[in-house]
């Protein structure tokens, strides 16, 4: 599967852009803010219905329009085509739709076009709390299994609803243990097999994790990752029982897999608090890497991988690997942003491998003949 044309309109600081494709890799080259990672985020919306960078829709119009529209055309098996759009007008309902029909739910195209971005701001998946790890396993997770995400959408409606029963009663100064037994059965089903795909996934996860970093970085660190969660020592319904008079001071639910955190560790030390900037940064590529990997066996195609600034924080060597690593056949089409041309030049004299250069500037594209 690849991308072979994108067009944009109105889309952050794009008024009209049409670009095609290499099926291998493609560069985007220009200053900082010119746009370059824009195009990432546009082809981050056709695989997710929604921007890495900025949840609010209607945020992502360009200043002074009224609408935008992201359009894709995919190939897959070398012969079918999928055509796929997304459109934001002020003050209505976002449209998604694939071959010209609408989604009911997105969520339903959720994994149809599997895609691993790495990002500057995949270090908060480090440096942030644990909220930001547990979105990065269930976006991972729900990319294959769409009974997870379901699975997932159940609970955090179950936790709300207990959450706003707790707060009530609080308010109320009256308590019905009838109307919590409710939600507390519907955690416990929906916990329990979150927990259960999330413990499984990490299983078969760390090990491809541990390759890579071990590739990038040389052998010359050891890296861990543990799954923190509560259920490894109790039943939830259990705990949901023992822990009421908690929850009814706290006017919260205080236990749950929505309080499940990754633990990364480096030389069985903390990554956040004794990596390094490189290290912390290959610790995360390292994670996408992975993610790569068990999304392509998982689907039986390759994902589309985007790197964003992928030199920032690393030496040439790092640098250098990980090109030579995408080049190869188990990796599908690639996309990388960079600030400088000189750089991304020499490095395709050295890796002989198709692909195509753009230049970036103000919002406008232009490719560079000579890059093929």
């Amino acid at each position: 599967m690849y991308l072979n044309k994108l067009t944009l309109s109105n889309f952050k600081n794009y008024v009209q852009a049409d670009l095609d494709f290499s099926e291998k890799i493609n560069c985007f080259i220009g200053d900082n803010g010119a746009g370059k990672t824009n195009i990432l985020d546009a082809i981050y919306y056709l695989s997710f219905c929604k921007s890495y960078f900025n949840p609010i829709d209607s945020q992502n119009i360009r200043h002074g329009e009224d609408f935008f529209a992201i359009h894709g055309n995919y190939i897959r098996n070398a012969d079918k085509k999928d055509n796929v759009s997304c459109i934001q007008k002020r003050n209505t309902r976002k449209q998604f739709r694939i071959n010209k029909k609408e989604y009911e739910r997105l969520a339903d195209h959720i994994g149809l076009l599997p895609l691993v971005m790495i990002s500057p701001y995949d270090r908060d998946l480090i440096n942030e709390g644990s909220e930001a790890r547990r979105k990065y396993i269930d976006g991972v997770i729900s990319q294959f299994d769409r009974m997870y995400l379901d699975n997932l959408l159940n609970y955090n409606k179950a936790l709300a609803q207990r959450n706003a029963l707790l707060k009530k009663f609080a308010e109320r100064d009256r308590f019905d243990q009838a109307s919590v037994d409710i939600w507390d059965e519907q955690l416990a089903k929906y916990g329990q097999n979150i927990f259960e795909k999330r413990k499984s996934f990490l299983s078969d996860f760390i090990p491809i994790f541990q390759h890579y970093f071990q590739f990038i970085s040389d052998g010359r660190e050891k890296v861990a990752i543990h799954y923190d969660s509560q259920l490894h020592q109790e039943d939830l319904q259990n705990m949901l029982g023992s822990h009421l008079d908690r929850d009814r001071i706290l006017k919260y639910t205080s236990v749950g897999i929505h309080k499940d955190d990754l633990d990364f560790r480096i030389e069985n030390h903390p990554v956040k608090k004794f990596g390094s900037q490189g290290q912390q940064k290959s610790f995360v590529i390292a994670i996408k890497l992975a993610q790569f990997d068990f999304t392509r066996d998982i689907k039986g195609f390759k994902p589309i991988l985007l790197f964003d600034d992928i030199f920032d924080k690393l030496d040439d060597q790092r640098v250098e690997k990980i090109i030579n690593l995408v080049s190869h056949n188990s990796f599908g089409q690639v996309f990388i942003t960079d600030t400088q041309r000189i750089r991304i030049e020499k490095l395709f004299e050295q890796a002989k491998i198709d692909h195509k250069i753009y230049e970036i500037r103000n919002g406008e594209s232009f490719e560079l003949k000579n890059s093929n």
